[in-house]
C-alpha cells in the first residue's frame, strides 16, 4: 500500500507556494480537505483544497490533476466556483520520504452546501426548481466549453447567503477516473452511487447527458427529500440505476405537481437518447413546470447535438449537386469560345503517335540486348543464401563483398539487397556489396518497466522497437492498479527488435476468502498476510452465544475480489 503522507504540524500558519496562508478547516470530503485561506499577494480570501494522502503519491493522478485544474481555471461564470491556482506542496510521508501533495486554490464562497440543506427534508418545489435552474445554467456553460463534470451531487453544489447557486469541482472527477487511482479512490471522489448515471454504473463512456441524469437525481432528492434509489451497498444502488424505474417524486411528496414528475422522469431515462439532450432544454421544461404548465416533448436541436455528439455530414449526390448549381445560377455564361473540332482531333492524334513511339522504344530495350564486352548487369540476389548470391555475381564477373545488417523481415543468413542495386550496369570485376541479414537486432527489456504505469511501459518499449502484446490483469496487494507487475519476455532479458512483449498488470484488487468458521486469531492472520494486505476490524456480536475458539459468524464483504488495502469488518459471538 502507499505510505501515508504527514502534513507538517506547526504553530506558524502553513504557507503554500509562498503566497497562500492556510487557515481553518471548513470542509472535509472523500478525497480532500478544504481550508479557508488568504492570498497574501492579492489580499483576498480563498478556499484551499488539499488532496488526500492516498492520491498524493500517485504520479499519474498528479499529472492528470494539473491538466484538469488548468481546464477548470479557464471557465469563468457566475454559477461556477472559480479555480485561481493549482500546485503541489512538498511534504514527508510516514517513512520520511519527500512526496508532492496536490492542492487547488479556489474562490471562497460564503454559503452552505446543498447536501446540508437537504438534511432538513424536501424543499419547496419552487425553490428546488430555482436551485436546479442555476445548476443547469452552470452545466450549459461548461458543456459548451467541452467540459463534462461527471460528479454532480449535493456535496458539489453551494447556495450563497444571497441565494445564488455555485457548482464546484469541475475536472477533479475526470482527473481521478483517467489516472491510475484505485477503485476505492475513484468511488470516493465520484461520491455515492446514488447520483450515478446508468452509463457510469456500467463503466461506459460519459458525455453531457450524464451530468443531466445526475441533475435529475438531485432534483428528485430536492423534491422528495431522498434520492430515487436506495440500497444497503453502492453496488445495489448502481444496479437500480441500470435496471429499475424510479417512482415519481409526487408518490413520496404529495406537494409535487405532475408537471415536475414529467420533468424528473424524462431526466432519469435509462437511455441517454431519451433524456434531455441539453441543459438549456432541461431548464426550459423546468421553468414551464414551475409556472404550472406541463412541458411538451420537443425534438432535440440538431445544432447542439452536433456540438456534443458529432455531426453526420453527407456529400450531395451528382444529381443534388447539379440541382444546387441550377438553383444558384440564373443562367450559364460561357467565358471562352470552343476551339474548332478539327484542332481537337489533330491534338489527340499527335499525342497518340508520341505514346506509340515511346512504347515501341521501351519494348525494344529487352534483357536480350547485347552488352558491351566489359559491362555486367547486377543480378537479383535478394532472398538468396550467401553461396547462391556468390555464384550469381561471379557468373557475370562481379566480385561480391559481404556485410551483415539486422532485419526484422528477412530471415537470418538470407540476402537483403546489394549496392549497386540489381539491374544496374557495372564493369566486370567491380565490387558489389551484398547485405546479409543477421536477424532482428538484440534489445534488452528494460528492468525499470516493472513498476511503471502500463501506458508509460508500452511507450518505452515501442520506442525500443518492440510490439505490444496481451495485457493480463492480476491481483496484487502492493502494486497499484494499472501498474506493470511483470513482462514476457521478462524484464532484464534479451529479446529482439520487433518481438512481442506481453504484460501482467495489477488490477488493484485481492481475493477475500470466506472467514466464517475461522477463529478471530485465524481470521486476523489471514487478512494481515502480505499476500492480501487487508485491514481486520473484529466486532463482538452479543446476539448469539459464545462458542469455543470465538469463530467468525459474519463478514461485511462477501468472499471474492475487493480493493487492495480494504478494511474487512467481521463479527464473532459473545452472548
Amino acid at each position: 500500500m502507499l505510505p501515508d503522507v504527514e502534513y507538517p504540524a506547526t504553530d506558524e500558519p502553513r504557507m503554500l507556494a509562498g503566497r497562500y496562508r492556510v487557515g481553518e478547516l471548513i470542509g472535509r470530503g472523500g478525497m480532500a480537505d478544504v481550508h479557508k485561506g488568504v492570498d497574501i499577494r492579492l489580499g483576498r480570501t480563498v478556499a484551499i483544497k488539499l488532496l488526500k494522502p492516498s492520491l498524493a503519491t500517485d504520479p499519474a493522478f498528479r499529472t492528470r490533476f494539473r491538466q484538469e485544474a488548468q481546464a477548470a481555471a479557464r471557465m469563468a461564470h457566475p454559477t461556477i466556483v472559480r479555480v485561481f491556482d493549482a500546485g503541489e506542496e512538498t511534504v514527508r510521508d510516514s517513512m520520511g520520504n519527500e512526496v508532492q501533495a496536490p492542492f487547488i486554490v479556489m474562490e471562497y464562497v460564503d454559503g452552505v452546501l446543498l447536501r446540508d440543506i437537504l438534511r432538513n427534508g424536501p424543499l419547496d418545489p419552487a425553490e428546488a426548481a430555482r436551485i436546479a435552474s442555476g445548476l443547469l445554467t452552470a452545466l450549459e456553460y461548461s458543456h459548451r466549453a467541452g467540459v463534462v463534470h461527471r460528479d454532480i451531487k449535493p456535496g458539489n453544489i453551494m447556495v450563497t447567503r444571497a441565494g445564488q447557486v455555485k457548482v464546484m469541482d469541475f475536472g477533479i472527477a475526470r482527473a481521478i477516473s483517467d489516472s491510475s487511482a484505485t477503485v476505492a479512490q475513484t468511488t470516493a471522489i465520484l461520491g455515492t452511487a446514488s447520483y450515478f448515471s446508468p452509463e457510469q454504473a456500467k463503466g461506459e463512456t460519459v458525455d453531457a447527458r450524464t451530468d443531466l441524469y445526475s441533475t435529475g437525481v438531485v432534483l428528485f432528492e430536492m423534491l422528495a427529500g431522498r434520492p430515487p434509489f436506495r440500497g444497503d451497498t453502492a453496488v445495489a444502488v448502481a444496479y437500480q440505476h441500470v435496471s429499475e424505474q424510479p417512482v415519481k417524486p409526487s408518490s413520496v411528496n404529495p406537494k409535487v405537481s405532475p408537471a415536475y414528475d414529467m420533468v424528473v422522469m424524462r431526466a432519469l431515462a435509462k437511455d441517454r437518447f431519451q433524456r434531455y439532450q441539453s441543459a438549456a432544454e432541461f431548464r426550459d421544461d423546468l421553468e414551464l413546470a414551475a409556472s404550472g404548465k406541463v412541458p411538451v416533448h420537443k425534438k432535440r436541436g440538431d445544432a447542439f447535438d452536433a456540438a456534443l455528439f458529432g455531426e453526420t455530414v453527407t456529400s450531395p449526390t451528382p444529381t443534388e449537386a447539379a440541382l444546387r448549381q441550377l438553383a444558384d445560377d440564373d443562367q450559364v455564361v460561357r467565358t471562352q469560345s470552343r476551339p474548332p473540332v478539327l484542332w481537337i482531333w489533330a491534338g489527340v492524334l499527335s499525342v497518340a503517335v508520341i505514346i506509340a513511339a515511346l512504347l515501341l522504344w521501351v519494348f525494344n530495350q529487352t534483357p536480350t540486348q547485347h552488352l558491351a564486352d566489359n559491362a555486367a548487369k547486377v543480378p537479383v540476389v535478394a532472398g538468396m543464401t550467401v553461396k547462391e548470391a556468390t555464384d550469381a555475381l561471379r557468373k557475370v564477373k562481379l566480385d561480391p563483398t559481404f556485410s551483415d545488417e539486422s532485419s526484422t523481415t528477412v530471415p537470418k543468413g538470407k540476402v537483403i539487397g546489394t549496392n549497386p542495386s540489381s539491374g544496374v550496369i557495372a564493369s566486370k570485376g567491380d565490387s558489389v556489396t551484398v547485405y546479409v541479414s543477421s536477424g532482428a537486432k538484440p534489445v534488452q527489456v528494460p528492468t525499470d518497466v516493472a513498476g511503471k504505469s502500463i501506458a508509460d511501459a508500452q511507450k518505452e518499449l515501442q520506442d525500443l522497437g518492440f510490439k505490444m502484446g496481451q495485457i493480463t490483469q492480476q491481483n496484487s496487494a502492493t502494486v497499484p492498479a494499472n501498474v506493470v507487475i511483470s513482462t514476457d519476455p521478462a524484464v532484464g532479458s534479451t529479446a529482439h527488435d520487433g518481438d512481442t512483449i506481453n504484460f501482467v498488470v495489477s488490477n488493484g484488487q485481492v481475493t477475500l476468502p470466506d472467514l466464517t468458521g475461522k477463529s478471530v486469531q485465524q481470521a486476523t492472520a489471514i487478512l494481515q498476510d502480505p499476500k492480501l494486505g487487508l485491514v481486520p476490524d473484529a466486532e463482538a456480536d452479543p446476539s448469539c452465544k459464545t462458542q469455543t475458539g470465538a469463530p467468525v459468524n459474519h463478514q461485511d464483504q462477501a468472499p471474492g475480489p475487493v480493493a487492495q488495502g480494504s478494511t474487512i469488518k467481521f463479527t464473532y459471538c459473545t452472548g
